[in-house]
């Protein structure tokens, strides 16, 4: 059987977003491979809350072993287990105690609300700080330390996908 790849080009088949978390949650869901279902993994104990559908792309391996985060912009918040078709504008870069966790951020690809924005340029300002504001503290109260790196362009989100995919394809027994 041949893996399918995730592909950014629309005219292919999207690539897609798990959601975990939704758009405004404090709750810290996961999904848990061994169960093949989503579960609580705990209350975030700093009062922000998600500020971006999150979740991640199937069928990839980042660096920290899990699959490639993803944060999905969307005008209102879906629901955990979600699968949106998104379109990949920009990369987040941010390590924590585990280690390098870069995050892929995307629009619905079929949301008109959201169809203007092509790359992190298109996104506004106000929504990029509050996303680094979000990421940069809240594992503080846990007693975590996350470092942000910042913002970097679509090709070099292209590029991460592509990797992730790759090492997920390399994961497989042959």
């Amino acid at each position: 059987m041949t893996e399918e790849k995730p592909s950014a080009d629309p005219t292919e088949s999207p690539l897609t977003c798990l959601v975990e978390i939704p758009k405004g949650s404090r709750n810290k869901y996961e999904w848990d491979e061994r169960l093949q279902a989503i579960k609580l993994d705990r209350f975030l104990f700093s009062s922000v809350v998600y500020p971006t559908d999150y979740g991640f792309i199937p069928q990839t391996i980042a660096l920290d072993g899990d699959p490639l985060d993803a944060m999905v912009c969307v005008s209102e918040a879906t629901f955990p287990g979600c699968v949106i078709p998104v379109k990949p504008i920009a990369l987040f870069k941010m390590r924590d105690d585990a280690g390098i966790d870069d995050k892929i951020v995307c629009v619905p690809l079929h949301d008109p609300n959201w169809a203007h924005v092509e790359k992190l340029e298109d996104l506004s300002q106000p929504l990029r700080d509050e996303i680094s504001h979000f990421f940069s503290m809240y594992k503080q109260p846990e007693g975590k330390v996350v470092k942000v790196d910042g913002w970097f362009p679509l090709e070099q989100a292209l590029e991460e996908i592509e990797t992730a995919h790759q090492r997920f394809v390399d994961s497989k027994p042959a």
